[in-house]
């Protein structure tokens, strides 16, 4: 089979993420009846969280069943087309739980394990980002770019933190170091949320620890599309360890400015 056009796996993410988009905030109105939790009590899981899930794996599958799908609610499907589509059903989920704004919807498609299209649907903000590898990023369908400031002292920054109690400690001795550094820091609550805020400049950059691939996959792509620099402290690739997105002239300074905070240094044992 011919390998499918990225425009066309966007047009269809953007379709099963409006839907999901659709029920996420449809269930903001009701009582949830199941409240799970993941690996402690502040990451909590609710049913819409898995119903958004099954909404999209089906929507995706009824549409190109040959494709393999691996989401954040325990969707892991190999497939044999070649395109895998990487699903955060419900990006920001303590958000959610908290009617704040600062969820989305993530769904990102790797061809042969690059990632070739990418949607995050953010309903609160009535706002859909899109990206195609090498086709640019957009916010409800207009370009979009990062920003153009390129002094570390004026940047404003967004960062995440994981769930267990040492590891918060840990990044709150970076977040420590690089405070006085920086213009301010900025907690949105989902990094998809934040690479997107990269990508359209409001905010200069973003860095977390820690990730899930189906966190960073769509958000990333985005991002750079938009002309950010993503990767890991490291000079390599984004990957589940660490993600720093930041415009070229930002960039360099930052991931220097996180090395001295010590934010490479070893996880905490749990």
């Amino acid at each position: 089979m011919p390998s499918p056009e990225p425009a066309d796996l966007v047009a269809l993410a953007s379709s099963v993420a409006a839907d999901a988009a659709a029920l996420l905030v449809e269930g903001l109105t009701r009582a949830r009846t199941t409240v799970d939790t993941k690996s402690t009590g502040t990451d909590m899981v609710t049913e819409m969280d898995r119903a958004a899930e099954r909404l999209i794996v089906d929507g995706l599958l009824s549409a190109r069943p040959d494709d393999g799908v691996l989401g954040e609610e325990g969707t892991d499907r190999p497939g044999t087309s070649g395109v895998r589509w990487v699903v955060d059903p419900l990006d920001g989920t303590t958000n959610y739980l908290y009617a704040h704004a600062g969820f989305a919807v993530s769904i990102g498609a790797q061809l042969d394990g690059t990632t070739v299209a990418a949607v995050v649907h953010d309903p609160l903000h009535r706002e859909v980002f899109t990206a195609t590898l090498g086709g640019g990023a957009h916010r409800d369908g207009e370009p979009i770019h990062v920003s153009s400031e390129d002094r570390l002292g004026h940047a404003l920054v967004a960062t995440g933190f994981g769930y267990r109690p040492e590891r918060r400690a840990f990044q709150a001795r970076v977040v420590a170091e690089v405070l006085p550094q920086i213009r301010d820091i900025r907690r949105m609550g989902a990094a998809s949320v934040d690479l997107c805020s990269v990508a359209c400049g409001r905010v200069d950059a973003y860095f977390e620890r820690g990730l899930q691939p189906w966190d960073h996959t769509a958000g990333a792509l985005i991002a750079r599309e938009a002309g950010a620099v993503v990767g890991h402290l490291d000079g390599g690739p984004e990957d589940d360890d660490f993600v720093l997105a930041a415009p070229p002239a930002l960039h360099g300074p930052l991931r220097e400015l996180l090395l001295r905070a010590g934010a490479a240094d070893p996880w905490p044992a749990p």
